[in-house]
């Protein structure tokens, strides 16, 4: 375990008697509702991640109610669905602040996975100017808060053990205090207005273990951390356009140095959970399409067989685009990246 995981995990143990108090019914109830979330799938470039067009049209031709039945047909239990917080917010609006249009989408959406068994996690997904606004000033803290108390308010009409509410997708603020204090009003506010909803929190910058590790529990016991994987990076993202610069494709998986580099750090979040005595979830995982499908194939098994076996679940990135195990253009999946996943 590398010196800086060691004295990490260390400095979490000394925060335990601070987070320690009596949230035992809380806690075991996101135990329990974190096996909802065993085998989920992130939608993604839906309505979060478009280039700025969710229009009906788009909306409706990337992912429709025929797919979201088969992801529950395929065995997923649940869905991410990530949601730009800025065509939320745009006018003309509802009663609610919200625009109507975009939300009216959104509601289908959510209410067909439900139909289909599937939990769904609201998760707020911005765009960089975003969260820009989130991190440096105070006006967008205060703005992105009541998005929360009012979505938050919306979906607690739906059934809350399967309703769950992911704060931020990667925040970026590099200051973990900082963030600490955002995500401390965010999940204040949700549990204002939904008292019985689970809160997905996560750390500060990208939602990595190490960004896991920088934070004290919230002083609600109902909540299940999360964090985002992608070791070895160098297999995960080679080839990734948005990538600087650029790294080399041919690189295979999975070696047995590579497999430590994948479990090592699994292991530190399993000792954060155990000294916390929160669950926690990954919440993407997964290798882009620029690897080759054998490695891919080989990399989903191991990483899946990782995490069960530490006794966390799962959201692989990602549903329908550069990671996913469908085609959208063929509309066929890629049967050894959904077999390694969910046989």
């Amino acid at each position: 375990m590398p010196f800086y995981f060691r004295c990490v995990v260390a400095f979490v143990v000394l925060l335990i008697p601070a987070a320690a108090q009596d949230r035992t019914a809380d806690v075991r109830t996101a135990f329990a509702r974190a096996q909802h979330l065993r085998h989920g799938i992130n939608a993604s470039e839906w309505f979060a991640q478009s280039a700025e067009d969710y229009s009906t049209a788009r909306t409706d031709r990337y992912t429709n109610d025929d797919d979201i039945a088969l992801m529950a047909q395929l065995g997923f239990d649940s869905v991410r669905l990530s949601i730009d917080a800025v065509p939320l917010e745009q006018s003309p609006w509802n009663k609610e602040g919200f625009n109507a249009d975009f939300m009216g989408r959104l509601d289908h959406a959510v209410d067909a996975m439900l139909a289909k068994g599937m939990a769904v996690q609201i998760d707020i997904h911005p765009e960089s100017l975003y969260k820009t606004e989130v991190r440096t000033t105070s006006a967008g803290v205060d703005r992105f808060v009541m998005l929360w108390r009012k979505l938050a308010a919306h979906y607690a009409t739906r059934d809350p053990e399967k309703v769950f509410f992911e704060i931020m997708n990667e925040p970026e603020v590099s200051d973990p205090y900082r963030w600490a204090g955002i995500q401390a009003r965010a999940a204040a506010a949700i549990r204002d207005v939904a008292p019985r909803n689970t809160i997905i929190a996560t750390g500060p910058n990208y939602s990595g273990i190490a960004d896991l590790l920088t934070q004290q529990p919230l002083p609600d016991g109902n909540v299940i951390y999360t964090f985002h994987f992608y070791e070895p990076h160098e297999f995960t993202h080679q080839g990734a356009e948005w990538v600087t610069p650029v790294m080399p494709t041919g690189v295979t998986c999975c070696s047995t140095a590579q497999e430590a580099e994948m479990t090592a750090p699994l292991d530190v979040a399993k000792a954060w959970s155990t000294a916390t005595r929160y669950p926690v979830f990954v919440g993407e995982f997964g290798a882009y399409s620029k690897a080759d499908e054998a490695s891919r194939v080989t990399f989903n098994r191991t990483m899946r067989d990782a995490i069960e076996s530490r006794g966390m679940t799962w959201a692989y990135w990602e549903f329908a685009a550069g990671f996913g195990v469908y085609d959208p253009a063929t509309r066929t999946f890629r049967q050894g990246l959904l077999d390694a996943l969910l046989r």
